[in-house]
């Protein structure tokens, strides 16, 4: 949460995860951001327009099953209009996931991102956080949305 708040994020939209629950209750209990919790990505990625229109710095946390729904919104409207947008995502489907219908999103997720021009960031083991201050950065200096993939392996399993 550091990261966060050293670069100023102060606006942070929620979708459920069990893998990143750790990482939403520090949102919710950080005093600095405005929490507020979506039902859907795309709706999350709304909710981020409108945070950084009203001058906030936004960030959304989201599964990466949802990429497929979100990408209309990634286009037109983040994009489009050159809103920088740090999305920590759980990359579900991927080494040590339980579940089988997981995979198969994970085998879309890197190329989707990639088809949509979105810088892409994979954090697979411990110390691989050590860049997110370095992404933050970009994001908010050049006005583009990044994707920072999260797997169980990073987070110890599930």
């Amino acid at each position: 949460m550091a990261d966060f708040v050293a670069n100023g994020i102060e606006f942070v939209t929620t979708v459920p995860c069990k893998q990143l629950g750790g990482v939403i209750d520090a949102v919710e209990k950080e005093p600095s951001i405005y929490h507020i919790p979506s039902n859907k990505e795309d709706e999350g990625m709304g909710l981020c327009a409108g945070a950084f229109m009203g001058g906030k710095r936004p960030a959304i946390i989201m599964q990466n099953t949802a990429i497929g729904v979100t990408v209309n919104t990634l286009v037109t409207l983040t994009q489009f209009y050159r809103m920088p947008l740090p999305m920590l995502i759980s990359y579900r489907g991927e080494l040590k996931e339980p579940v089988a219908c997981q995979v198969e999103m994970a085998v879309h997720t890197k190329a989707l991102l990639n088809q949509l021009n979105i810088p892409t960031y994979h954090f697979h083991k411990p110390g691989d956080e050590e860049e997110l201050d370095a992404i933050l950065k970009y994001t908010f200096m050049c006005n583009k949305p990044v994707a920072i993939l999260t797997d169980a392996t990073f987070w110890g399993g599930y």
